[in-house]
Formats: structure tokens, C-alpha cells, sequence
């Protein structure tokens, strides 16, 4: 194995080892536990990620990027905004049903938690929610809708309130507070924010 190969497979075993620890410890999580369960150091922690909050930090990009993969096939660009925003809150709703949907929602509240609690962490998990965002709003820019192009501004406006919608429902899915909420559903109430008030507001 390279050295190279060898980093890879270290910092691989210690988001794992991590999202196991946070999800379950929260605040608590020990950076000598993660190591532990890693069966690496904390010495390997501190020369991959710099910190724990760069630990931290790496796990959210590491969390939110299948939630990124495949969206611009998901979303080809021919797509009317419209129907792309259509198609992405099925996609969320599809992945309610993930078995470790539950999981990664306690590890996500988590991670809130820790942020709610470090004034170091909290800006530097928003940036990478809003990375988050953006990527969305560039999938949503220039798309057709009522006859002209979305705008990069429009997109970012539409992609904050859908993010923030889809994320509300699908928790209420995940934790069983939400009886009944298909696609149809989660699509639908995406589509009501397509309105001239998010989009354009006075």
C-alpha cells in the first residue's frame, strides 16, 4: 500500500469511526475513543484533519455528499424549474427510506448540538450547509420558469427555502410524526415555493 493509499484509508476509518461516536455521544464524543475504534492514534487526527472541529467539519462534507451524488443526472438541465424542483423533493423523500435514515438524522442533531455549544464550529458547519445550498441553487439557475431564465439570485432564495422545507419533512418522516407523506406530498409542497414572493421579494 502507498502512502498515499495508506492516508486514504486512515481518514476513511476515522469518519466512520466518528459518525458512530458523535451520533451516539454527541458533545460527549472523545477524540481518543474515535481513535480507538479507528485502531489509529489521536496523533493521526491531529495530522489529517488539524482538529478535532476539522474532524468535525471533514464528517459534515463527508454526510452531505450522497445527498449531492447524481443530482445533476437527476436533474438534467432541460428540466423547467418547476419540475426540477419537483424532482429533487421526491428525491429527498426517497432517501426517508434509507435504513440508516434514522442514523444519519441523530447524527446530524448531533452536530447541531456540537455547533450550538462551540462558538468555532458553529460558522464552519453553516458554511458547508450553505455550500450545501449553493450547489442546489447552481442546479436551479437558468432554468425556464413564466417565460425567462432563474436568475443566480432567484436560485439561492428558492434553494434555501426548499432545503429548509424538505429538511423539516423528511425529520417529521424519519421520527414518525408525519403519518402520511408520499412523493406526491413532498413534491407538491416544493412546488408551492415557486412563487414570485421567494423568488422576487418586494
Amino acid at each position: 500500500m502507498t502512502r498515499v493509499e495508506a492516508k486514504q484509508r486512515n481518514r476513511r476509518a476515522l469518519l466512520d469511526a466518528a459518525r458512530g461516536i458523535v451520533a451516539r455521544d454527541g458533545h460527549r464524543a472523545r477524540l481518543e475513543e474515535i481513535a480507538e475504534r479507528a485502531e489509529l492514534t489521536t496523533g493521526a487526527i491531529y495530522s489529517l484533519f488539524g482538529s478535532k472541529n476539522g474532524l468535525l467539519i471533514a464528517l459534515v462534507a463527508d454526510h452531505l455528499g450522497p445527498h449531492d451524488e447524481g443530482l445533476e443526472r437527476l436533474l438534467p438541465a432541460e428540466l423547467a424549474l418547476v419540475d426540477a424542483v419537483d424532482a429533487f423533493a421526491r428525491h429527498y423523500r426517497r432517501l426517508c427510506d434509507d435504513p440508516d435514515a434514522l442514523r444519519h438524522l441523530s447524527f446530524e442533531i448531533s452536530l447541531q448540538d456540537l455547533a450550538l455549544r462551540d462558538p468555532e464550529l458553529q460558522p464552519r458547519l453553516a458554511a458547508s450547509v450553505r455550500a450545501h445550498e449553493e450547489r442546489l441553487a447552481g442546479l436551479f439557475t437558468g432554468r425556464s420558469h413564466d417565460g425567462s431564465a432563474v436568475t443566480p439570485p432567484q436560485a439561492q432564495r428558492l434553494a434555501t427555502a426548499v432545503r429548509g422545507l424538505l429538511v423539516g419533512l423528511s425529520q417529521g418522516v424519519i421520527l414518525g410524526r408525519i403519518d402520511a407523506a408520499p412523493e406526491d406530498y413532498f413534491a407538491a409542497t416544493a412546488r408551492a415555493l415557486v412563487t414570485t414572493e421567494v423568488l422576487d421579494p418586494p
